[in-house]
């Protein structure tokens, strides 16, 4: 039976009208609809429950998605590819630079230099690998109007590419509400595909969330919006083999009395999506401390850098502190 499956159009229950519902809800392959839950589908096709349980099933059986052993695991991630940050005391902290499949946030309060990485890692990506890119092209998802071209230009004249050609290699949406930023994170697996993305950026993940969803009251359905947003963008990780980088804002803690009180907005829905985590905050002058929180495979450690009108790099001998 499995073997019979190779269309979505071919999973039991669904047919042409049920498969032409869900390729309008951005199912359109048996990968996306075997990392799906039945209460997704669901609320994205109409299907009833026992439909969309077997019709999961079946995708999941049909690309053979049980146990493997480790040895497969481990050839997958060879296929892993990492984006350069300019700076190798960066590139070291984070282990050889952003890596794909997975999802980096970077969080830290105003001025401290979170979008400074998407302008910067808008350019790098576009460097061949042996430079320290992945040659290709940005997806960029703006949720409070602070993409800034003339930036980027400038960065990327710094690493000697052509700052227009540059541009026309990172495509930028405005996200105007929560809904729609999950509609555009939604839609964004036509242009991976189509569009050779190998970075997808969401600058920032929760301004529109924490903007409204506001008061204890309304907090569980904002997690849960934000729950849904974030397995989206990490099926995209995983799935296309790109690098997802994602900027935070910071809340004070009141019951922290001792120690830094500033916490990542999004609490243990965004952690634990977020594979690779960085608290970045302003030192002397240009200078930044990049600290990594959280990571499966690398140790707690900081990174001194700058910023300057080439972007991020790393801070001269004489200039450390």
């Amino acid at each position: 039976m499995a073997d019979e499956i190779k269309e979505v159009s071919d999973l039991p229950g669904i047919g042409p009208q049920g498969a032409e519902k869900l390729y309008k809800a951005n199912y359109r392959t048996l990968e996306s609809i075997a990392v799906a839950s039945p209460m997704e589908l669901t609320e994205a096709a109409g299907l009833g429950d026992k439909t969309a349980e077997k019709a999961i099933k079946a995708a999941r059986d049909a690309l053979e998605m049980g146990f493997e052993t480790a040895d497969v695991i481990h050839k997958r991630r060879e296929k892993i590819g990492r984006i350069h940050t300019g700076s190798n005391e960066l590139d070291e902290l984070l282990g050889g630079g952003l890596e794909t499949q997975s999802i980096t946030e970077v969080y830290g309060k105003m001025s401290s230099g979170k979008t400074q990485w998407c302008f910067q890692l808008c350019v790098m990506t576009q460097l061949p690998q042996d430079k320290g890119g992945l040659n290709g092209n940005i997806l960029y998802i703006d949720s409070e109007s602070s993409f800034r071209p003339e930036r980027v230009m400038a960065i990327a004249k710094g690493k000697g590419l052509d700052p227009e050609k540059t541009l026309k290699n990172i495509y930028v949406a405005r996200a105007y509400n929560a809904d729609h930023q999950m509609l555009l994170a939604d839609k964004a697996e036509d242009i991976i595909k189509e569009k050779n993305i190998k970075l997808l950026i969401v600058d920032s993940l929760t301004s529109q969330f924490r903007s409204e969803y506001i008061g204890r009251g309304m907090l569980a359905e904002r997690q849960q919006k934000l729950n849904k947003h974030m397995r989206q963008l990490m099926k995209l990780a995983e799935m296309h083999n790109i690098v997802v980088l994602v900027t935070n804002q910071v809340m004070e803690r009141p019951d922290i009395l001792f120690g830094d009180p500033t916490a990542p907005v999004g609490g243990n829905i965004v952690g634990h999506a977020s594979k690779t985590r960085l608290y970045l905050r302003k030192s002397k002058g240009e200078k930044r401390v990049a600290k990594l929180v959280d990571s499966p495979s690398l140790p707690d450690g900081e990174a001194l850098y700058q910023v300057t009108e080439r972007g991020i790099e790393d801070v001269k001998d004489k200039d450390k502190e």
